[in-house]
């Protein structure tokens, strides 16, 4: 929270302490809800979030199930069934994993990557006005800060 020529004292950092997690919740939200809206308006409405975060790991090289499941926090069923999903709408396919004959990896098909350019480039218009109204100095500051911060828990970008 920003209070120009406030001393930080106890008081405000544990205010500001209860603050963040919804702070920080809200802006995710916004985020996920920018780039759904986004998504769908570039020509992918059949796809959740939870799809964008499948992808995630999928880029740039494929997972396994199992991999894909440790990554969204999901049994390896639910992101079987989830890849299956992916697979009857075009955006997935599996391959033969290069190095473990008993395992399949799935990879984002030509349509799965148009998939994950629309979610970057509505990911951008969402941020967009957070820039403007930070400016791009004190964004970029944020930006340096959260990666300091971020934790590099199951769901996450891998590229």
């Amino acid at each position: 929270m920003d209070r120009p020529g406030t001393p930080v004292t106890m008081e405000l950092l544990a205010a500001d302490s209860r603050a963040l997690p919804a702070l920080l919740l809200g802006l995710s939200g916004e985020l996920v809800a920018g780039i759904q809206a986004g998504g769908a308006a570039r020509g992918f409405d059949d796809i959740r979030p939870a799809h964008g975060f499948a992808f995630a790991r999928l880029a740039p090289h494929g997972a396994t199930v199992g991999e894909l499941a440790e990554h969204l926090g999901v049994t390896k069923q639910a992101a079987s069934q989830l890849v299956e999903e992916l697979v009857r709408k075009g955006y997935v396919e599996r391959h033969p994993h290069p190095d473990d004959a008993r395992a399949r990896l799935v990879v984002l098909t030509e349509r799965g990557w148009a998939c994950t350019r629309a979610a970057d480039a509505a990911a951008a218009d969402t941020v967009r006005p957070w820039i403007a109204a930070l400016g791009p100095e004190r964004f970029h500051a944020l930006c340096a800060d959260l990666a300091r911060l971020a934790p590099r828990g199951p769901v996450r970008p891998t590229w």
